[in-house]
């Protein structure tokens, strides 16, 4: 039933409005036929959200029956989380905000309104890291051990939307992620290349530019390709060249720059995974050797990657990799916690910076998961809470 002038004007009297004060349209509610409770959903959106779909993008829920869901943009992952409202919610079609009412003072104007539907919560929004830990296991199922031994064709291969259907993260988070772990993307699906396979690309590199004394930062892929091409396929020579160096032409001529860093850090690992742990010394002296000439190995290129025991007599050296700890924040410092009592912040930083949300630092994390204390001058970190 649809009010009457004389009855809009009665209310705004009982409750001390006065009608100059207000727009020239009123907007009367009525219960639609159709009036649900339990069809529709809120969701609060950013000002970045709200542009991205009205540019014509999508969000992308993401997770399986068994994960806490999150929402996803092009870019960014976040969790998603219900929020209570003590105001009623009222979902009203026809309606128009005060911005799309005219404004001038006319006699008043009744517009009748159908409510379709109400809720006392809606969905809020909060930026999270994405969770990708699952992402290595996947591809660890079937990794490229080379041309030769691909002969099972029945084994696990993802491709891009297979991997998007099963990982928690923005389709850019999630390249990134690929790009990191050095996955190559072989006949559309991405394959992790083994390790020691890796490690055998990267020797023949080094040995042909040992061989032809070139110099580390200028490399030819040309030349390199032709070389190498009886030894491995030329994709896989050009993928390690893109995951261990800087691609840049001259002369309509492309050349890698590889990175020092990156060639130490993988020679550290091939040698430290089989071992529990190296006595500190021995270990660097055989790893500078078995670096590439002219390459120098220092252990700040070892962070995220092992772990230096200058307590033990004599000091020890151990594989302790960040991408094998706990995504969830308490358990890793739980676990970090448990193998390690105290640890000075030089020490625990690469094992946790990886947690730091957009404007969190790791002394803010530090603060809040861990108690500070002095040792022999040094600034040390212990739990904050008991360890069972």
């Amino acid at each position: 039933m649809s009010r009457s002038r004389e009855e809009v004007e009665a209310t705004l009297q009982t409750a001390k409005l006065n009608v100059d004060d207000l727009r020239s349209t009123v907007q009367c509610l009525t219960f639609s036929k159709s009036f649900t409770s339990g069809e529709y959903t809120l969701m609060e959106l950013d000002d970045t959200l709200c542009k991205e779909i009205e540019t014509g993008a999508s969000l992308v829920i993401r997770g399986d029956k068994g994960d806490h869901a999150v929402l996803c943009s092009q870019n960014k992952t976040y969790d998603l989380k219900i929020a209570d409202t003590s105001n009623l919610l009222l979902f009203i079609p026809d309606g128009k905000t005060s911005d799309l009412l005219p404004s001038d003072q006319l006699p008043l104007s009744i517009a009748s309104c159908e409510i379709a539907g109400f809720s006392n919560h809606y969905w809020e929004l909060r930026r999270c890291r994405p969770k990708l830990k699952r992402l290595k296991k996947l591809l660890l199922e079937n990794p490229y051990e080379g041309p030769e031994n691909e002969k099972d064709t029945s084994a696990s291969l993802y491709t891009t939307d297979d991997l998007l259907n099963q990982i928690q993260a923005s389709h850019e988070e999630l390249m990134e992620h690929l790009k990191v772990l050095h996955a190559c993307s072989i006949k559309g699906c991405w394959r992790l290349l083994d390790f020691d396979y890796e490690m055998k690309l990267v020797n023949h590199i080094t040995q042909l530019m040992d061989a032809e004394s070139w110099s580390f930062s200028r490399v030819p892929l040309r030349v390199c390709l032709e070389e190498l091409r009886p030894l491995e396929p030329e994709e896989m020579i050009e993928h390690c060249l893109d995951c261990f160096g800087k691609r840049f032409t001259e002369e309509e001529e492309v050349f890698f720059s590889l990175d020092e860093d990156k060639i130490c850090r993988a020679t550290a690992q091939m040698l430290l995974q089989n071992a529990v742990k190296f006595n500190l010394s021995e270990f660097q002296e055989v790893w500078q050797q078995s670096v590439p000439e002219g390459m120098t190995a220092r252990l700040d290129q070892l962070k995220g990657l092992a772990l230096v025991d200058r307590t033990s007599r004599p000091e020890t050296i151990f594989l302790l990799k960040t991408e094998d700890l706990p995504e969830d924040t308490q358990e890793r410092f739980n676990l970090l916690f448990g193998m390690r009592e105290k640890w000075t912040e030089a020490d625990i930083a690469p094992y946790i910076q990886d947690l730091c949300g957009e404007k969190q630092t790791i002394g803010a994390m530090l603060t809040k998961y861990a108690r500070s204390s002095m040792q022999n001058g040094v600034k040390v970190f212990n739990s904050r809470r008991p360890l069972s």
